[in-house]
Order: C-alpha cells, then structure tokens, then sequence
C-alpha cells in the first residue's frame, strides 16, 4: 500500500504536465493499492512476533513481488511491451541496476521517466529500510528486515539505539544528498524534470536516463563533475553521512576505514587507464581522456553505470579493468552493488596473512581493521559470500552461454546485473541495451539482479530445503 501511494508522485507530475500518462498511473495505484488492502484484510487478525526466517522471507517476497507493481504503468502506457521487458525494466529499476530494455526514451513522457528513475531512488537504500521505519508504529519490530536487508558485513552495527530511528536517519541523509544533486545539476544547466530524474538516479546509484544517449546526451563538463562528486558521495557508507550531519563534523570521514582504499583505487585507475588510452590516441588529448576515463571509472565503479561514452571502443583490457571495477569499489552501507570495499579489504588482509603464515607458521597475526580484530565470524561470513559470489557469476555465465549468448555479452551481463552496475560489455554495451536478449536470458538476469541486491545469501537462504523444515 506504501508503494502505490508512491505511485501518487509521478501520477500527479503526470496530470500536472498532461503527458498523457495519467491513466496507465492511475491504473497501476488502484491495482497497487488493492493488493496491499487485500494482504492486510486477510492478516491484519493474526499477530506474533517476526522472527529470522519471517525477516528473510519477507525481504526476498518484497524484491520479487514489487517489481511487478512497478511494472504496471510501463506495460500500461508503452504499446507492444512484453511482461517480461516490463518486469525485467522494473527490477532493474528497483535493484538500482540501470539495465534498460526500452529504446526512444526521448520520447517518452516525463511522468513514466520520472518513475522509473524513482524506482532506482527507492530501492538504492532499500524499500525495506523505509518500511522499517513504519513498522514500529504497527507495532511490529523490524530488527529482523534490517539484518536481512543493509549491506555490511558487520550487520548488527546501529546509529541509534533503535532500528526505527536509525531508518529514518539513513533516509534523511538520502533524501539531503538528493536534494543538494537536483539542485546543483539544475544550477548547471539541465532544466528542472531533467535535473530531478537524475538526481535520482546518482543518489541511487541506479543508471536510468532519460535519454538514450545517457548522460552524453548533455555533452557537459560541469554536468559531468556534478554527477561524478554525487556518485562518490553515494558509494560511502551513509551511516558515515549521517554521522557527520549529526555531529556536524568530518570526523567520522576521517575514522572510516574504507575510504583511504576507496579514493586510492579510484584514484589509480584513473591514472593508470588515461597513461594506457593517451597511447592509443582514445580521445584526441590528454585532458579529453582524461574527462572521459575519470567519468567512467567513477561511473561504473560505484555501479551508478551512467556513460557519456561508448567505452566498448577502448582496448579490451580498459573495458575488463572498469568492469571488474564495479565488484568492489563501493562501500558498505551505500546504495551500490557489488562485494563492498569492506569485504576486499578483509579479503585482502586475510590473504596477507596467510602469505605470512606460511612463512612464519607460529607468528600471531591477526586480522584487524583500523587496528581493531575481526572475528572468525565476519572472517567465515566474508569468505563464504566471496566464494558463492564467484560461484554465481561462473554458473550464471555459463546457464546464459548455453542459451546461445556469446562469452563477452553473457558474462559482462553477468557481472554487469549481479554488481548492480547495469551496461556491461559487447551486445549489453552502453551503446546498446538488453532488449535483444530472449525472454529466458531477461528472466535469468532479473534473478542475477535480485541475487546482487539483497546479496546472494538473503536470496539463496529461502531456496534451500532446511529454510522451510521446522
């Protein structure tokens, strides 16, 4: 019900405008609505307390079952759509991909456009994170949805002392940082509609554009540093964010201990991917490399995935370094995708120590985080994430390979839609888009998105036998 009172937003920029849209909105509220007034009245006289398993399943429901409602106006309103593009369109939408399968998207109206980047606005933080702010007043805990659904590997972590509070704390801090990218993005030119729907889209990581150009549609510098500060900002750990606000300080920038690995892998390579393009005369000079390589290594770096240029024309080994970049880069606890900073720098610590083990097989040498020791449980917890997340990407591009896709498209796909990024490399380019994949490759990747999005193990709890034995 939440949802479709969402859907209230762009209706009435519809109706405002009179883009000729109204209707598939109004459809999709009454539709929307219905539903949740119909799950309440067959469970509203029933209570007990939600458990781990609830908490688990009710996330996993939600990522599926949602998408579904946010496809209603697209398949209203875009004649010929299948559901499957339209449900394929709208989890890209609210996983904060930014894998399109539409075309024309000049032309559509500014009310569906607005959606669909609001639905990347929604699902950045996580749906579940605002409904868990809505709960207690139900008198409902939402510990459980929490735990199930922020993406750090220290989990049981909390700003405040309750779970609501802390929601509504995350939430604000998004929606300033929100504000501030609308404004500074209108400020450098783009009008209003435009300056809002991509707003939404850098604050939610998500890659959605109004324009089948993306963002080279607008050929700006100031435009394109805009969104590059807004996306950096979005791939820090928000509880940092809201710290700071609220202490109205820059300490806790200063106590995080991902953002000296954050800014430093940006920050090479940058360097290294404008020395390797300046070889091969990429983009005429070194400054206009230099533009485009900083643009798309933050871009797909953060799984934002906004382009402003082709980069599948670059060199294959500057096409695979910025694809693998998105796995990793973003922190934990911000609207990115991807295994977290966080978890590759305990990944890395943990193969240091080894390394030193096996040199030294009676040394002491603990893992630790801004000397701080993490335990055998985050340690088993990370390594057991990585391993299935690599997992994923092998059978998932081998389940696309089968289906006739070639090696490139089927596992920059892959990795493009588990990451949370959106364009990847070959047929799925930045150039091009997933519409000419066939409805079970669509089917596949929506899953892939899903599994990125509530990371893996959120998902592939509720599909094993024991998840359901009592």
């Amino acid at each position: 019900m939440i949802f479709g009172l969402l859907m209230l937003f762009p209706l009435a920029v519809s109706f405002f405008l009179g883009d000729g849209a109204t209707t598939a909105f109004d459809n999709a509220v009454l539709i929307t609505l219905a539903a949740g007034a119909a799950l309440w009245a067959l469970t509203r006289g029933r209570r007990r307390d939600l458990h781990a398993r609830d908490g688990f399943l009710l996330v996993a429901l939600t990522w599926i079952v949602m998408p579904v409602f946010g496809a209603l106006p697209l398949l209203d309103f875009i004649p010929g759509l299948s559901v499957t593009d339209a449900y394929f369109e709208a989890v890209s939408g609210l996983t904060a991909t930014g894998a399109t399968v539409l075309t024309g998207l000049d032309e559509l109206p500014i009310s569906i456009n607005l959606w669909r980047t609001f639905m990347h606005w929604i699902g950045g933080m996580g749906v579940i994170v605002l409904v868990v702010a809505i709960l207690p007043l139900l008198g409902i805990g939402g510990r459980q949805l929490m735990k199930a659904e922020v993406p750090t590997p220290m989990k049981e972590q909390s700003l405040t002392p309750r779970i609501a509070e802390t929601a509504k704390g995350l939430w604000l801090t998004y929606s300033l940082l929100t504000v501030a990218c609308a404004l500074s993005l209108w400020i450098a030119g783009l009008d209003g509609w435009e300056a809002l729907i991509h707003a939404f889209t850098v604050t939610g990581l998500g890659g959605f554009s109004s324009k089948d150009a993306s963002l080279g549609h607008f050929d700006s510098v100031p435009v394109d540093l805009i969104v590059m500060g807004f996306a950096l900002l979005s791939g820090l750990n928000f509880a940092t964010h809201y710290l700071a606000l609220a202490r109205r300080s820059l300490r806790p920038y200063l106590a995080d201990p991902e953002l000296p690995f954050y800014f430093a892998m940006l920050a090479l390579s940058i360097v290294v991917l404008t020395t390797f393009l300046t070889q091969f005369d990429a983009h005429g000079d070194v400054f206009s490399t230099l533009r485009y390589v900083g643009f798309h290594v933050v871009s797909i770096s953060t799984s934002l995935g906004l382009a402003t240029f082709d980069y599948t024309l670059w060199p294959m080994f500057a096409q695979i370094w910025v694809l693998f970049l998105g796995s990793f880069i973003a922190c934990s606890g911000s609207a990115g995708g991807g295994i977290k900073m966080m978890r590759a720098m305990i990944l890395y610590k943990q193969v240091y120590r080894e390394i030193v083990r096996s040199l030294h097989p009676q040394a002491v040498h603990p893992v630790r985080i801004r000397d701080k020791p993490v335990s055998d449980d985050i340690l088993h917890a990370v390594l057991g994430f990585s391993f299935m997340y690599m997992v994923s990407i092998v059978s998932l591009t081998l389940l696309l390979s089968a289906t006739g896709l070639d090696i490139i498209t089927a596992f920059s796909g892959v990795v493009a839609c588990l990451n949370n990024t959106g364009p990847g490399l070959g047929a799925v380019g930045p150039a091009s888009n997933y519409q000419g994949l066939s409805d079970f490759q669509s089917w596949v990747l929506a899953f892939t998105m899903i599994l990125g999005r509530l990371e893996i193990f959120t998902l592939l709890v509720v599909m094993t036998p024991v998840f359901w034995r009592r």
